[in-house]
């Protein structure tokens, strides 16, 4: 089973509540660039945080993968949503491969935690960063990181 840890793209400065901060055209065009790595997957499930950034996140990817999956927003996905109430969350799920779309400190921590069993060094995901977790089973230290890809700095 694989298991993609997608960071959301670059979000605009926050104005009000956190959780309606809307990717710039920038972070929209990271996103674009970082759906490559994806191409050709089969992702049995997409999973997304309710916050915009993360939905529209989903959104352009599901656009330039040219991909009609319809994604599964969870209240769980949320930047401070303890790391093992997400792993129990996974673990109900069917299905194989599956995309999380979300956010740091969270996806750090979920990719550090399934890998060496450990919050102590979350994976250095910045906007729009993609990890590719793998294993048998969705357990605290029994995954493998087999890739990490961030997109290109562009000036």
């Amino acid at each position: 089973m694989k298991i993609w840890l997608l960071r959301h793209g670059e979000a605009a400065p926050a104005r009000g509540r956190d959780a309606e901060r809307e990717l710039t055209e920038h972070g929209r065009q990271q996103v674009r660039d970082m759906a490559c790595h994806l191409a050709g997957q089969s992702l049995s499930r997409i999973i997304c945080s309710p916050y915009v950034r993360a939905r529209q996140t989903t959104d352009v990817l599901l656009e330039a993968l040219g991909c009609g999956t319809t994604p599964l927003v969870v209240p769980w996905l949320v930047p401070d949503e303890p790391v093992q109430s997400v792993v129990r969350q996974l673990d109900s799920l069917p299905g194989a491969d599956m995309l999380l779309v979300s956010h740091q400190p969270l996806v750090g921590l979920l990719g550090s935690w399934l890998c060496d069993g450990t919050l102590a060094h979350p994976l250095p995901l910045g906007t729009a960063s993609l990890a590719c977790l793998e294993g048998d089973f969705v357990i605290a230290g029994l995954m493998r990181l087999q890739a990490m890809h961030h997109p290109q700095v562009r000036t």
